[in-house]
């Protein structure tokens, strides 16, 4: 996985605005990371690997209930 520069990506959250998780789309990658910590760390998904993981949430393999 490439080091990507997220410093100036256009971060994008959920449910209109508001929501802890975000999402860029940089140089060909999706990254996400959490919107209350900015400044953490931030995962990097190519987008075989973001389709996979949109698909099996909306199927819900990562449902906790």
């Amino acid at each position: 996985m490439p080091e990507l520069d997220l410093a100036g990506a256009d971060w994008r959250s959920g449910s209109h605005g508001v929501g802890d998780v975000q999402i860029a789309f940089v140089e060909g990658f999706i990254a996400m990371r959490n919107g209350r910590r900015p400044g953490g760390p931030s995962i990097v998904f190519t987008p075989a690997e973001w389709r996979a993981f949109v698909v099996n949430a909306r199927d819900g393999e990562f449902d906790l209930t």
